[in-house]
């Protein structure tokens, strides 16, 4: 069931990986680790998933669509204490003029949830999504305190890619970050990238919650695996949520930010851009997971490292201590538990 390798002493991680089809419940899953940069695991598995296999990693996209500001703010073409409507002036509406990038990419800017219910064809409607969002009031004062912008992270991040740039966040994606830093990532897959994205099965954990409810349920349909599944959602850009890839491509990625914006020789930022995306802006209790978080730029951050989960079981994470990089996806929606295995084993098998 288990195909893929492991260097030599990673051999438990390979044994975990196979106990979490055994003993936890997997049905489809893919694991890679990159320490001291070598790939140390590369390991996939289970219903349908081949080595070129790619599946939906909800919010795990969500550090791609800050890096892509991030690039922008490297370069000089905007500032991470710009206000987001001298980029995008609309977003001034409702008391919003205010906002700063910087509040944007960690979750201060009050854009949780659209209080007006919107139908399901809102979230393949980028330009109106956006508009909703421009001219929504913030739930709380901006920088005030952070809660997880969960289905509009990557409009808000997009957006301003958009206004700033001209290509949407899924084509500067490809073309500035995953071409030279060759991921298997993608927002809004094409065709060959479709035939390769494995469906999600089983049931997505309940999360208790009015705010979560307001915030994950409107427009409705990303809890609904029969329309994530489907063609017009994988094609749609929708960078908090709907990214898709490998396992390997994940784990490049947060190699990429371990070595402070370079990989294998590509910078794309600099390391001090690395070190403001994942040196946290506030600690406090995030009112829409009701528990305390750090926030950095599309990372949570604590005394591991960084890195983000995804609603049914996804996680990638980077200790730098460690000098580790990790990227574990599931096609069958649960809990953490099998990618929390899979961190102890490969935090043990590194002593």
């Amino acid at each position: 069931m288990v195909h893929g390798t492991v260097a030599s002493g990673f051999e438990p991680v390979r044994e975990r990986f196979d106990r979490c089809f055994t003993e936890l419940g997997e049905t489809g899953a893919g694991f890679a680790a990159i320490a001291g940069g070598r790939v140390v695991a590369d390991l996939w598995g289970g219903d349908g998933w081949e080595r070129d296999s790619i599946v939906q990693v909800f919010s795990v996209s969500k550090p791609m669509a800050a890096f892509c500001v991030l690039i922008l703010a490297d370069r000089g073409e905007l500032a991470l204490d710009d206000r987001v409507a001298f980029h995008w002036p609309e977003f001034a509406a409702a008391g919003k003029e205010a906002v700063t990038v910087r509040q944007l990419l960690c979750h201060q800017a009050g854009m949780v949830a659209l209080r007006a219910p919107q139908p399901q064809e809102v979230l393949l409607d980028w330009d109106r999504l956006c508009a909703l969002l421009a001219a929504e009031a913030p739930w709380f004062e901006p920088g005030s305190g952070h809660a997880e912008q969960a289905i509009f992270y990557g409009h808000l991040c997009g957006e301003l890619v958009r206004r700033v740039d001209g290509r949407s966040l899924g084509t500067f994606w490809r073309e500035e970050v995953a071409r030279p830093w060759r991921l298997e990532f993608a927002f809004g897959l094409d065709g060959h990238e479709q035939a390769r994205a494995l469906d999600l099965v089983g049931e997505i954990p309940a999360h208790d919650g009015e705010l979560y409810e307001l915030a994950t349920a409107n427009p409705p349909g990303a809890h609904d695996l029969e329309f994530v599944n489907g063609a017009a959602w994988r094609a749609a850009e929708i960078p908090a949520i709907n990214g898709h890839g490998s396992a390997r491509g994940v784990a490049r990625f947060f190699a990429g930010l371990l070595g402070g914006g370079e990989l294998d020789g590509v910078r794309l930022v600099s390391a001090e851009s690395v070190a403001r995306m994942s040196a946290g802006e506030l600690t406090a209790v995030d009112p829409l997971l009701d528990e305390e978080v750090t926030w950095g730029f599309g990372v949570w951050v604590d005394d591991d490292g960084y890195g983000m989960g995804g609603l049914g079981g996804a996680l990638a994470m980077t200790d730098p201590d460690l000098g580790l990089a990790y990227a574990y996806l599931t096609r069958r929606m649960g809990t953490h538990e099998r990618a929390e295995a899979m961190d102890a084993a490969v935090r043990a098998a590194l002593g």
